[in-house]
């Protein structure tokens, strides 16, 4: 049995439910100010510019919830879900196609381990995909 399994199937739909709230507050991003302030600079966010690349629907994210692991200057207590880089696959006019995008409103879109890490992985998927 699987830990899943054994909780009791009210807890098990409300971890659903928990996972959906926090996959959807990383796509909403760092917050209301930091995306105000990318549009004010008239660019697009992250997840927009890949939604307009990408055939409607069509766009599968990986590891949205990757975090950084690095210490000092503060950035323990500074840890935002995707590291400031949205990585995926899906379907530009039917064809397979691995992308990803500097997300600006997360450290400036700065890279660092799991950001490249992600970058890393997400060029490997296409290389094996052809």
């Amino acid at each position: 049995m699987t830990a899943v399994q054994d909780k009791p199937v009210g807890r098990r739909r409300g971890t659903v439910a928990e996972l959906e709230a926090l996959r959807d507050a990383v796509r909403r991003g760092p917050g209301d100010k930091a995306t105000e302030a990318q549009h004010a600079k008239g660019k697009l966010t992250a997840r927009e510019r890949l939604g307009l690349l990408f055939d409607e629907g069509r766009f599968t994210e990986v590891e949205g919830l990757r975090r950084h692991r690095a210490s000092g200057f503060g950035l323990e207590d500074k840890r935002p879900h995707t590291d400031g880089v949205v990585t995926g696959w899906g379907r530009v006019f039917g064809r397979t196609v691995f992308a990803y995008a500097h997300d600006f409103r997360i450290f400036g879109g700065s890279l660092g381990e799991a950001h490249a890490e992600k970058i890393h992985k997400i060029m490997d998927m296409a290389a094996t995909a052809g």
